[in-house]
């Protein structure tokens, strides 16, 4: 089978493609031909040599395929099903413990940069009816972190106001699914092309943070309970400020990106005196993604796909990450 496989100390330079002998499914397993997987900036970190993985890694934490053998005691999944996979194989359901966020795809183990792949039966759910394999390969990184975001940790209700910011995968799914939740959704970006493109998704609010530095009290204006009670925070310490000022007294932080850097000033005593819940976001179990998966079916929502690319061409559509020049997700299909 052909896979790309990434050389140490990492780098888009240091993946390559190479032949490797087919897998085959043991007890317990099913053995999947990939037919799409999906860029998120947790892929990039590996590729990069942020996270170190051993020498020879198949990267890729999302893939979307086709069930073509099944091991011994299998009875989830038959030959010919279309499977999902899920970020933390483990976390079967409830809350994050350390034993469930073990086994990541493409970074704790071999992942979906690969033609075949033979994983428990466990680590995959059904794909929503009706998807393309690279539409649902958006889903198990993306996808998911904005639903438990939202839908579990801040449980937005219908009339609540939602503050998003920017236009990656995780930024429109949670316009998204806030949208379908009905709620009131600001979004931010630093492009107007693209701030039009977020309120033809239904973005009711526009700001851009480029020419508003203060993008986080003008937020907290446009609210009349004097703040957003849900803020998917990406950026971490370069934006964290600006969302802790958008925030109502009592309102919610999913933090979720450190796009601006692992460290840096949070206004502590602002956070303090506004009761604000901040919360990490690390994606989330195979429970949460079966209620995504059905409440996407109930609401009809699609996924925003950027481009695609083959998988020997797996260094350009990083490349494409990089530029930020995207809208939506960025796919690899097979």
């Amino acid at each position: 089978m052909k896979v790309a496989a990434l050389k140490s100390p990492g780098g888009l330079d240091k993946i390559v493609i190479e032949e490797r002998p087919d897998p085959v499914a043991g007890a317990g397993e099913i053995l999947v031909r990939v037919r799409a997987s999906s860029l998120n900036f947790h892929d990039f970190a590996v590729v990069a040599g942020m996270i170190r993985t051993p020498d020879g890694r198949i990267p890729m934490s999302d893939g979307a395929g086709e069930v073509v053998g099944v091991g011994e005691g299998v009875t989830r999944f038959k030959v010919g099903d279309h499977v999902l996979s899920t970020f933390f194989p483990n976390w079967a359901a409830g809350g994050p413990r350390l034993d469930r966020m073990i086994g990541v795809p493409g970074d704790n183990a071999d992942g979906f940069a690969a033609e075949l792949v033979a994983m428990p039966a466990t680590a995959f759910t059904r794909l929503p009816k009706g998807w393309s394999m690279a539409q649902a390969a958006t889903l198990p990184c993306a996808a998911l972190t904005a639903w438990r975001a939202l839908m579990v940790e801040a449980r937005i209700r219908p009339g609540d106001v939602v503050l998003t910011q920017g236009t990656g995968g995780v930024s429109i799914f949670a316009l998204q699914l806030a949208k379908a939740a009905g709620a009131t959704v600001i979004s931010t970006s630093s492009s107007a092309e693209k701030l039009a493109r977020l309120k033809a998704l239904g973005a009711d609010h526009l700001i851009n943070y480029k020419e508003d530095s203060s993008w986080g009290q003008t937020a907290a204006k446009l609210c009349e309970r004097g703040g957003v009670d849900a803020v998917v925070e990406i950026g971490g310490p370069g934006t964290m400020g600006q969302s802790i000022h958008a925030s109502k007294i009592g309102g919610h932080i999913s933090l979720i990106g450190v796009l601006t850097g692992v460290s840096g000033e949070v206004p502590t005593a602002l956070a303090m005196s506004k009761n604000v819940a901040i919360q990490g976001i690390t994606v989330g179990s195979r429970q949460d993604q079966e209620d995504m998966i059905a409440a996407i079916e109930a609401n009809g929502i699609v996924p925003v796909i950027d481009s695609t690319f083959p998988l020997d061409q797996i260094a350009a559509a990083f490349a494409h990450q990089i530029s930020q020049k995207h809208f939506g997700k960025i796919c690899l299909e097979f």
